[in-house]
């Protein structure tokens, strides 16, 4: 094992307990945005008229069938990662990943929309299973000291894999025969994640004694139950879910945002997606380098100031652009040095949500005791899915009331604000290690 005290977030890549567990989840979080934006794209492009239900509609339809298992069976999710081999887990959600995209498959070429529909709800499945699996591993196989860069360098593979994805699953559809293009890739990509999990190392189960509880509804009152019990470990679980409410109140405005307040076309709201993914992903990467090695929660409150000061700017920023007309190209909006101060508040707030959220994940894994981790972390996927759909409807409500997708942001920024004073209010510690830390450095 290599040196603790100079841990290498970049160097885990060359390593055996890390490598193929990176290229499992990286091709699984890429193959879940290749498809749901393939299939959006379908629906609104191809599929017209297939169905009575209305493009909107089915839109929404896809995300909700997504995230509905995470709701469901995140609960059974965290005690299968906590009675068995993680890494045998992990093989057997991408063998399943394999038939949901078969399925796809044919579901695209055939353009069966109730085939594709199952798939969605089916991926939304394949990532309630995996990730509790994914965040209780690291901390069975990495160092304390290597934790945070652990868990950066998976923030970072999954929002690259995140974009990736997307854009394939657009670029894939704009060819005459892009169903099929696009249901062969799903299937390559979750053969790739097949084979990558193959070499991922025994992970012995923590709890093998464990009896299973099926009830979804009382499992998931026991697990939060059990994150409730450590307050350090709950708030930090809320703390994550914000930074979900957050980053999907942004990610879903993105389109209208570029259309109707940038004047930009369908590229532009693509190159916003770009910018606010690698943000992200650079943002926790660098964690590593922030935090010197260890845990370090003071990076909580920084990330939270750059996401309400940036947040605020970028309000500021769109206030004095001109009134769109004819949409702009990507070019034309590059070359425009107003526009260069949008994408740098976008790529700024949202690095600074990478560093937010990725010591607190490092902290749940080392806080919480080793028996029933990977259940505290289903907690929080289940309070992750909870805060998304709170945000749709926040959304959807200050949407309806008339109130502009600039303020709808700028109000998002200002709860944050916030939310990190009633965190550090609630739990001193963050605000006296980012004292510390900003003294250190």
């Amino acid at each position: 094992m290599p040196d603790a005290s100079r841990p290498n977030q970049f160097a885990l890549l060359g390593q055996r307990r890390f490598a193929p567990f990176f290229w499992t989840q990286f091709g699984g979080a890429g193959n879940d945005n290749l498809f749901k934006f393939a299939f959006t794209v379908m629906v609104a492009y191809r599929a017209e008229g297939a169905t009575a239900v209305s493009t909107g509609l089915m839109v929404n339809l896809i995300a909700a069938l997504y995230i509905l298992p995470f709701v469901l069976f995140s609960a059974t999710s965290g005690q299968l990662a906590d009675k068995f081999d993680k890494a045998v887990l992990m093989r057997r959600v991408k063998t399943l990943e394999i038939a949901i995209m078969a399925l796809a498959l044919w579901g695209f070429v055939t353009a069966n929309l109730p085939a594709l529909l199952a798939c969605a709800f089916g991926m939304g499945l394949h990532s309630t299973l995996f990730g509790p699996a994914k965040y209780a591993y690291l901390p069975q196989h990495l160092s304390t000291a290597e934790l945070t860069g652990g868990n950066g360098m998976t923030e970072m593979g999954t929002f690259v894999a995140i974009l990736l994805g997307n854009l394939a699953g657009g670029l894939l559809m704009t060819f005459a025969r892009g169903p099929l293009l696009a249901g062969l890739a799903c299937l390559a990509v979750a053969l790739l994640g097949w084979t990558a999990a193959r070499f991922i190392p025994t992970t012995p189960p923590v709890d093998a004694q464990l009896r299973i509880n099926w009830n979804p509804l009382t499992e998931t009152a026991r697990n939060l139950k059990l994150a409730a019990a450590d307050r350090t470990v709950l708030q930090a679980l809320l703390a994550i879910s914000w930074m979900w409410f957050y980053g999907v109140a942004f990610l879903t405005q993105f389109p209208v945002f570029a259309k109707d307040v940038l004047g930009g076309d369908e590229a532009v709201a693509s190159l916003l997606l770009a910018v606010f993914s690698v943000g992200i992903a650079l943002g926790s990467v660098a964690c590593e380098w922030l935090a010197r090695g260890r845990v370090e929660i003071g990076l909580v409150p920084l990330g939270a100031i750059g996401m309400t000061a940036f947040g605020v700017d970028l309000f500021v920023a769109v206030r004095h652009l001109p009134h769109p007309g004819a949409l702009q190209a990507v070019a034309a909006f590059v070359h425009d040095p107003a526009h260069w101060r949008v994408m740098v508040d976008l790529f700024l707030l949202s690095a600074s949500a990478g560093v937010y959220s990725v010591p607190l994940y490092a902290l749940i894994q080392h806080h919480t005791p080793v028996t029933h981790r990977a259940r505290v972390i289903a907690a929080n996927n289940i309070l992750n899915a909870i805060y998304m759909v709170v945000c749709a409807g926040y959304c959807a409500a200050l949407l309806a009331a008339g109130v502009s997708v600039p303020a709808l942001l700028l109000s998002v920024a200002l709860l944050n604000a916030l939310a990190a004073l009633w965190l550090v209010w609630r739990q001193p510690l963050y605000g006296r290690r980012f004292l510390a830390w900003a003294r250190q450095r």
